[in-house]
């Protein structure tokens, strides 16, 4: 595999990572006993980290993207591992 391929891999698991870190550690303004500002969403966070959202981000990314390029290498789980339905009787 191309360094230029696992580039690729790794920047698409760290967009996909930052989207599904999001909603954790987030706290609102009713958990934190803030008050709220006039037209704000009940769900609007109190403090939003993107540094602490993206270290995250980068070292799940990073995991994510070890464990795919170790899959491809050893080829632990094939195409074929992934049918999990049997071929058709017809």
């Amino acid at each position: 595999m191309q360094w230029t391929s696992i580039l690729a891999i790794y920047f698409l698991f760290l967009v996909f990572s930052a989207f599904v870190l999001l909603p954790f550690g987030v706290r609102t303004h009713d958990e934190a006993g803030v008050e709220k500002v006039q037209g704000q969403a009940d769900s609007a966070p109190v403090e939003f980290r993107p540094g602490r959202l993206m270290v995250r981000a980068v070292v799940l990314a990073a995991i994510l993207t070890t464990l795919y390029v170790a899959n491809y290498v050893n080829g632990w789980i094939g195409p074929e591992d992934l049918i999990f339905w049997g071929p058709s009787a017809g």
